[in-house]
């Protein structure tokens, strides 16, 4: 049985640990509200990006835009993961990098065995794939401290110079999805080439009394060349932006679990205390009255 002064010395340390799950959840929480705006207000441009685009490129000649097209030569995957750099989240990570291994796993195998490229993004998807010897063309940790424009363009250009090489067929984004503060859902997207929509979708959400027509300035070869790219870069943004708030509301979450965790067992430990002290006292006071029935 342990004695009154190591239980006393574990209840202090379960408290320690109880205060500093609070504050990260709370700092998490402050975090959270910040990435949450920075989403909501993405969100809306990026799916009016990509409806515009596929409206451009579905309503002119110009079809054969390299970042629009497949190319059969190639048969390689690339694969953007992205998770957080710190961990303390719950499944966060884990359920990013185990669907990514699994989406890898099938895809189609080419026939030199190398199917499928990694870029990395948060020191977690790096240590999870390169301990497991996949091929690895970018990795970039550290930017969650303070996601940039300039991170998702760095990105988006290594995947587009990848995907108009020889080797990269398609590119995919693995990230989660925030959904709300106790929900996120992992996301495995198609990011080039570009999917297209239907005619029909493209219109949807366009007025009714839009017209079906347009006229482009500058010409639509150009702007498509100037203009595609960009997009790229927008989903990629919007792809970190939405790892940023689901980062921060699944560590909110556990961190919340944890702190109500450390308060049940500082209840348990100290009723367990309270039976240790009661029953040294009762044994002291039979002692006493032994003695004294003895004397």
């Amino acid at each position: 049985m342990p004695s009154l002064l190591d239980i006393r010395r574990r209840v202090r340390a379960v408290k320690s640990t109880q205060q500093i799950t609070k504050a990260m959840k709370m700092v998490s929480s402050s975090k959270l509200r910040r990435a949450q705006e920075r989403i909501l207000k993405s969100r809306p441009y990026a799916q009016e990006m990509l409806r515009v685009f596929n409206n451009l490129a579905t309503r002119t000649d110009h079809a054969a835009h390299p970042l629009l097209t497949d190319d059969p030569l190639a048969a390689r995957t690339l694969i953007i993961v992205i998770t957080a750099d710190r961990g303390l989240c719950g499944g966060f990570n884990t359920n990013v990098a185990k669907a990514a291994l699994q989406f890898s796993i099938d895809q189609p195998k080419s026939p030199d065995g190398r199917d499928v490229a990694m870029a990395l993004v948060g020191r977690k998807a790096r240590d999870f794939f390169l301990r497991r010897g996949f091929d690895v063309l970018y990795e970039e940790v550290g930017l969650f401290q303070n996601v940039k424009w300039s991170h998702a363009q760095a990105i988006a250009a290594t995947a587009i110079k990848e995907f108009l090489g020889p080797d990269i067929s398609s590119v995919y984004l693995v990230y989660n999805e925030f959904k709300s503060v106790i929900s996120q859902r992992v996301v495995i997207e198609k990011l080039l080439p570009i999917p297209r929509l239907r005619a029909e979708d493209t219109d949807a959400g366009a007025s009714a009394g839009q017209a079906s027509d347009y006229l482009f300035e500058p010409d639509p070869a150009q702007l498509l060349n100037t203009l595609l790219p960009m997009h790229v870069a927008v989903q990629v943004n919007r792809a970190l932006l939405e790892s940023s708030a689901a980062e921060h509301a699944a560590r909110m979450q556990s961190m919340d679990s944890a702190t109500r965790n450390a308060k049940e067992m500082v209840d348990r430990l100290t009723l367990y205390m309270n039976k240790v002290r009661q029953a040294a006292i009762t044994r002291e006071i039979i002692e006493v009255v032994s003695g004294a029935q003895a004397t």
